[in-house]
C-alpha cells in the first residue's frame, strides 16, 4: 500500500520488496517505471500538475531523501529506510548481470557515460551492456530504433528530472522489448567516478544532504525544500 504526501506517492518497499515485485512483472511481460521521490520533486509536484502526474503514474515512487523518512515516521507510516537512486539501479545492475537481462545506459556527457559502462562491467561480471547513448543524441526516432534493436531489457536514463521521465513516458510504448525503466538523474557521475558519493557515516545517517551543502553552498536553495515540505507535512497533519 503506497503512502502519500500532498498528493504524492510514495512505495514503502525496500530494494529488494521492489526487485521481488519486478521479477514477475517481467515474465509476465509488463512495464515497470521507477522514480526517485525526495521533498524536492514533492514541493515541485504542488506548483506543476504534470510532474505531479509523471510520479504517480510510475510503478515504483522510491523514497529518496530523509524527508520522507521523517513525513512517514511523522504520519505513522511504514517507510523505515531511504531507498536512494544511485544505489536502487546498482541493486538492478548486479540484477541484470544474476538474471541476464541485457541493459542500456543513455544520457549524461559521451566520456561519462562511457566510463560508467567500463565501471559497471568491472563491478558486475558477466552483464550484457546492449548499448550506450550519450544524452545529445538529437535523433530521438534513430535512437528508439537502435534501443529496439539492442535487444535491451532494462534502460537507465540519465536526463536530469523531469526530463527524464517525460523522456520514458512519451517513448514507453515504442520500446517493447525494455521491461524496466529508471530515471537516475547524476547516477552516471558516480559510476564514472567523476563524482563522489558523501561518505558512508553521512549517507548512514541520513545527513548527506549536510554533506552535499556543505560541498557545494550554492545549492542552499533546494535544499530549503526540506523544511518547507516537512512544515506543510506538520500542517496537514494537525489539519
Amino acid at each position: 500500500m503506497k503512502e502519500t504526501y500532498l498528493g504524492v506517492h510514495v512505495s514503502p518497499l525496500t530494494y529488494e520488496g521492489i526487485i521481488n515485485e519486478i521479477k514477475p512483472r517481467m515474465t509476465a511481460g509488463q512495464q515497470s517505471t521507477i522514480i526517485a521521490v525526495n521533498p524536492e520533486k514533492v514541493m515541485a509536484a504542488q506548483k506543476n500538475p504534470e510532474v505531479k502526474q509523471l510520479i504517480n503514474g510510475s510503478t515504483f515512487q522510491i523514497p529518496d531523501g530523509v524527508g520522507i523518512l521523517l513525513a512517514s515516521k511523522m504520519k505513522n507510516g511504514k517507510i523505515h529506510s531511504r531507498v536512494t537512486g544511485v544505489d536502487m539501479m546498482a541493486r538492478l545492475l548486479k540484477f541484470a548481470a544474476d538474471e541476464n537481462h541485457p541493459i542500456y545506459l543513455y544520457g549524461a556527457k559521451n566520456e561519462v557515460v562511457q566510463k560508467a559502462a567500463e565501471n559497471i562491467k568491472q563491478q558486475n561480471p558477466g552483464i550484457t551492456i546492449a548499448g550506450i547513448t550519450d544524452g545529445y543524441e538529437q535523433d530521438e526516432a534513430a535512437l528508439i530504433l537502435r534501443i529496439n534493436e539492442s535487444g535491451a531489457e532494462i534502460i537507465f536514463v540519465a536526463l536530469g528530472s523531469p526530463k527524464q521521465e517525460l523522456w520514458i513516458k512519451r517513448n514507453m510504448d515504442n520500446l517493447k522489448n525494455v521491461l524496466v525503466f529508471q530515471g537516475v538523474g547524476g547516477s552516471f557521475d558516480v559510476f564514472s567516478g567523476t563524482v563522489k558519493r558523501a561518505p558512508a557515516l553521512f549517507r548512514n545517517t541520513g545527513t548527506e544532504w549536510l554533506y552535499r551543502l556543505a560541498s557545494d553552498p550554492k545549492r542552499i536553495k533546494r535544499q530549503m525544500n526540506l523544511p518547507l515540505f516537512l512544515m506543510n507535512i506538520l500542517f496537514n497533519r494537525r489539519n
